[in-house]
This record gives C-alpha cells, structure tokens and sequence, in this order.
C-alpha cells in the first residue's frame, strides 16, 4: 500500500511535461512507427507542396491570376495608382502592376535546390516537433531554413526580370508621372525589394496549403507513408 501511495505522488510531482520526456525516450517500436519514417514523411509531404504548389506560381500569371499570392502595389504607391486612373492612364497603371508579378515568377523558378537542401535537413527532433505542431509547422520550419537563401537568390533575379522587361523603366515613367503632378508628395519605393518579399510570402503560402491538406484530408495522403505518419497527429 505504501508503494503504491508513493508512486501515486511521483506522479503527481513530475507532471505530464516530464512523463511526456521519459516516452519521447521509449524504444521507437513501442509506438509502431520510428522517427525516421516521420521525417521521410514530412520530407514527403513538403515536396509535395513544392512541387504541386509551388511550381504553379511559375508559369505565366501564376502570380497575377491567383487572387492568395497576387502581388499588390506597396502602400505608398496605391495612391499613385488612383491618381494614374484618375487622370485616364489606367492602362500604365495595369502594365505597372503586372510585371511586378512577372517578376516574382521568374524568380521562384530559382527556389526548387533550396527548398530540397532544407527539406533533406529535417532532423528526427524537428519531424517530432513540427508533426505534432500547427497545420503550418511544417511550412514554418521551411520558412526559417531558406527565408535567407531565397531571398538572396530571388533578388537579383527579380531586379534583372526588371530590366528584361522594361519594368525599371515604366516604373520611373510612373513615378515621374506622378511626382510631377501638383499637389503630391514624392514616393520612390524600393520596388525589388518589395517585390522579393511579397514572392517569399507567396511561395510559403502555396506551400501551407498543400500542407494543410495532406494533415486535414485523408483523401491528400497520396502514399502509404503519408498515410502512415500523419495519422498519428489525427
């Protein structure tokens, strides 16, 4: 009886934080499957949303024509934007805000050897944690581990896209137009940048979504191992 009081106030004492340590450190098989095949499923899955998702920004208007990642004007150029309209060069206006979608296309077409780099690196830890996670861990880890590399690879990508196609040169025929109207306080915003991070937004976006399907949708497990592994976060 003594024993058994005693054991009740061990567990009590540890709390589950620490009972939840002592079975992370349980043999793999006693949970039925090992943490390699979680990481190879995560693997899997990622890759699935890089190339189910991603690629599809790459193509022409894949940036333009899908409403989740289309790339707006910054803040400080929506009124430029308003303004052009109003004074009858809408169809400027529009040119101007294509190509800073073409750009970004151009531009993903670079990502596919990061994103495959980061998504080999998923250590066992991380597949735990990001399986148990959010419906967008996986996308997140994803996002710490190339944010960096994408964004120095996208940017002179989209700066040369610029100039391929004209864009820095419409675009200081915009401004110009603009800050040599009356009544209007000059912009000159760094497009490049812009444009490079809202096509680092646009990429994770797609990527969450194939991510969310394949955690919320049997039906988008579309191997035995997706099924097997993302059945445990169920």
């Amino acid at each position: 009886m003594k024993r058994t009081l005693l054991f009740i106030a061990i567990f009590q004492f540890i709390g589950c934080t620490e009972l939840q340590q002592v079975v992370n450190q349980l043999p793999q098989g006693t949970v039925g499957i090992g943490n390699a095949e979680i990481a190879q499923g995560l693997r899997e899955a990622l890759n699935l949303g890089v190339e189910k998702q991603v690629n599809k920004l790459t193509v022409k208007d894949g940036f333009f024509r899908n409403e989740l990642v289309k790339i707006l004007l910054p803040d400080e150029l929506k009124k430029v934007d308003k303004t052009l309209r109003d004074i009858g060069l809408g169809k400027l206006a529009d040119e101007g805000l294509r190509i800073l979608n073409r750009a970004a296309e151009d531009a993903v077409k670079e990502a596919t050897p990061i994103f495959i780099d980061a998504v080999k690196g998923i250590s066992f830890y991380d597949a735990k944690q990001i399986l148990l996670g959010s419906d967008n861990a996986a996308t997140l880890y994803l996002e710490r581990n190339t944010k960096t590399k994408l964004y120095d690879k996208f940017n002179p990508v989209i700066k040369n896209s610029f100039k391929k196609v004209g864009a820095d040169q419409i675009w200081t025929n915009i401004i110009t137009k603009y800050n040599n109207l009356p009544l209007t306080n000059d912009v000159n915003p760094d497009l490049t940048d812009y444009t490079t991070q809202e096509a680092l937004a646009g990429v994770y976006t797609m990527i969450s979504i194939e991510e969310k399907e394949i955690r919320t949708k049997i039906s988008s497990r579309t191997s035995e191992l997706l099924r097997k592994v993302f059945a445990l976060q169920d």
